[in-house]
């Protein structure tokens, strides 16, 4: 008697993707005579990490959803992949989030020195922007590109959303609090919560995976309706994805995670489950899921990798 193989879950579906990344972002990170051997080791350890590779995936899946290429979009998704990982080394310093441990492994600043790891995400992030202003064409996307991947880096968008984070946790002073004897959440926080806490993951979280579903946009040339669609689904997205990372911080195992688990609400972070318990977090990230699948509906079949993507978000357990 035969039996019924299991279907192939989203990571299976999307190896050879992945694949393709990976092995461009080993290229790209090669760096020419004049880099320091260490620095590009350092640079190295943390691009080239076992990772879910989120953000390439979004950015190659919308180029196939509006008609584009794997092929086009590639310099796009290795650049948003390294502005990620940069966030990321900077994120785990001792002045930021203090973690020592990222994708199962000691986080960079732990094996290189702090020096060398802020000096490795600048190395990042200025290469991101080498790869798509020389890698994508034509001229004209290459420049909306850069300015888009800018836009969502940049103090409007998850640098912006890192800071108040930081300052939820009364950990830096805003400019009103000037004067103060010690850092304090600003007001706007105390005021609403939930909103404050959407308002930072839309730029924090949110703003670099909505980008990543633009940049493969542009490169396949998207008409308004689709950039708009795109935009209405990775908003909703975003907001699930942090919601189910506060998630996995509460009941999430570090041995699937790759990080320190727990440790949010010993720092008094904002957090869903924290504001609003587990189950009520569960339902939202749902329902956020849901409707940002229905937003896909004008790409018909060619968005079924974008839904498997959001599917995964909702059921992942690192």
């Amino acid at each position: 008697m035969s039996q019924t193989s299991a279907p192939a879950s989203f990571s299976e579906l999307t190896q050879s993707t992945r694949d393709c990344v990976n092995a461009a972002l080993a290229g790209y990170s090669e760096f020419a005579e004049g880099c320091p051997p260490r620095l590009r080791e350092a640079i190295r350890y943390s691009l080239l990490a076992p990772g879910k590779r989120l953000r390439p995936l979004l950015a190659v899946l919308a180029a196939e959803a509006c008609g584009g290429s794997l092929e086009a979009a590639m310099p796009a998704a290795c650049a948003v992949e390294m502005v990620h990982t940069y966030s990321l080394i900077h994120d785990d310093l001792p002045a930021m989030d203090d973690d020592d441990l990222r994708r199962g492994r000691p986080t960079n600043h732990k094996v290189f020195g702090e020096g060398l790891a802020v000096l490795a995400g600048d190395a990042l992030l200025t290469r991101a922007f080498e790869i798509v202003a020389s890698g994508t064409r034509p001229a004209e996307v290459a420049a909306a590109c850069c300015a888009a991947l800018a836009a969502a880096a940049g103090a409007n968008g998850m640098v912006g959303g890192q800071v108040d984070d930081l300052a939820a946790e009364g950990r830096i002073a805003q400019a009103t609090d000037r004067g103060a004897d010690a850092p304090r959440s600003p007001e706007w926080v105390v005021e609403s919560p939930v909103a404050a806490l959407e308002s930072i993951h839309a730029r924090k979280t949110g703003a670099m995976l909505n980008v990543s579903l633009r940049l493969g946009a542009l490169t396949a040339g998207a008409s308004a309706v689709q950039l708009s669609a795109l935009e209405h689904y990775g908003t909703r997205l975003g907001l699930a994805f942090q919601i189910t990372d506060d998630l996995l911080d509460v009941d999430g195992h570090q041995e699937a995670v790759g990080k320190r688990v727990g440790k949010d609400s010993g720092r008094g972070k904002l957090t869903y489950p924290g504001l609003l318990g587990v189950e009520e977090s569960r339902r939202r990230a749902a329902r956020l899921i849901a409707e940002g699948c229905e937003a896909l509906a004008p790409f018909g079949a060619k968005a079924e990798g974008l839904e498997a993507l959001a599917r995964y978000v909702l059921e992942r357990d690192h």
